[in-house]
């Protein structure tokens, strides 16, 4: 049995999946399988990975029905205790497997691993900014208070023991954006993680992804199946509330006031700060120019989350 699972969802990457599996395939640590579930491709994709010739690659077709029923048909598939996801667009550097390895044997009663990660954008590669204090190589951290900024896990860049997915459930399939988020939740509520300093992988960021989600927002997480978790978790409720205050946000540009005042009706207006509760009250006349602005300042590495 291999050390790690590694579970890559694909649908239509053909001009990203051969640097993706490259950077999975040229690890130092080399006891893992790969579990390649196609998500119903219409592209090359299928054609390039059926050049790379690894016995430690298992390839999987599927009708399409989304990046969660692909992650959690790779679950399903695992033959491995620890998990690992990689998107099909992202990039690990070659200790990513080798330091995870190591952090496990360190703590092997912990579940869930993690370790930094840098974004790139269309102007340059920036470190992600985390809501902790660096006092070691790797912390133990609460989710919540640690991912006030970037979260602390990737769905590129984190491992965790197969028996969590028995505790929290799997990836809901009726979330079609946000789903990470969800599970980083339920996870964040029952295990603390390993976290790891050391940047060992790359997101691509997508400056058109806020459009993009503009097509999901009905479909998106609501956060009310943690109401009552909330009510005695503060740093959850804070971490919600900054959620929900992105949600809004994105609510508001598009017109969509139900779900605007969903979102704004949960959110602690006293825990928030003053120019988040002004942004909550501009019109999305003025919120618009502001919002490209912010996009133009991440892309060129002046802050990486366009809402917090």
């Amino acid at each position: 049995m291999p050390f790690f699972s590694v579970i890559i969802p694909v649908f239509n990457k053909e001009k990203f999946i051969e640097a993706t599996l490259k950077s999975v395939l040229n690890q130092i640590f080399i006891d893992f399988e790969i579990l390649i579930i196609d998500d119903g491709s219409t592209d090359n994709s299928a054609k390039i990975i059926k050049r790379f010739d690894d016995p430690r690659i298992r390839y999987f077709y599927k009708e399409n029905s989304g990046v969660s029923s692909a992650r959690n048909d790779g679950i399903e598939k695992a033959q491995s205790n620890y998990i690992s996801f990689i998107d099909a667009d992202d990039y690990w550097y070659p200790d990513f497997l080798e330091e995870m390895y190591k952090i496990i044997q360190k703590h092997p009663e912990q579940k869930v691993f993690s370790a930094a990660i840098e974004i790139e954008t269309s102007k340059k590669v920036i470190p992600a900014s985390y809501s902790i204090i660096k006092t070691n190589d790797h912390e133990i951290v609460n989710y919540f208070t640690a991912s006030y900024k970037e979260t602390v896990i990737c769905t590129s860049c984190a491992v965790f023991h197969k028996s969590i997915f028995e505790e929290t459930g799997n990836f809901d399939i009726a979330i079609k954006s946000g789903q990470d988020t969800d599970l980083w939740i339920r996870i964040g509520m029952n295990f603390p993680i390993v976290f790891s300093w050391k940047i060992l992988a790359r997101y691509v960021y997508d400056e058109n992804s806020l459009s993009k989600n503009k097509n999901y927002l009905n479909k998106k997480i609501n956060f009310s199946k943690f109401e009552e978790h909330e009510k005695t978790n503060p740093s959850l409720k804070k971490f919600l509330d900054l959620n929900r205050f992105s949600l809004a946000i994105k609510s508001k540009l598009i017109a969509d006031n139900e779900n605007f005042s969903l979102y704004h009706k949960a959110i602690d207006l006293k825990k928030i700060t003053i120019k988040k509760r002004i942004l909550l009250l501009m019109p999305s006349v003025i919120l618009k120019p502001l919002i490209n602005l912010k996009l133009i300042l991440a892309n060129n590495g002046f802050g990486n989350s366009v809402f917090k």
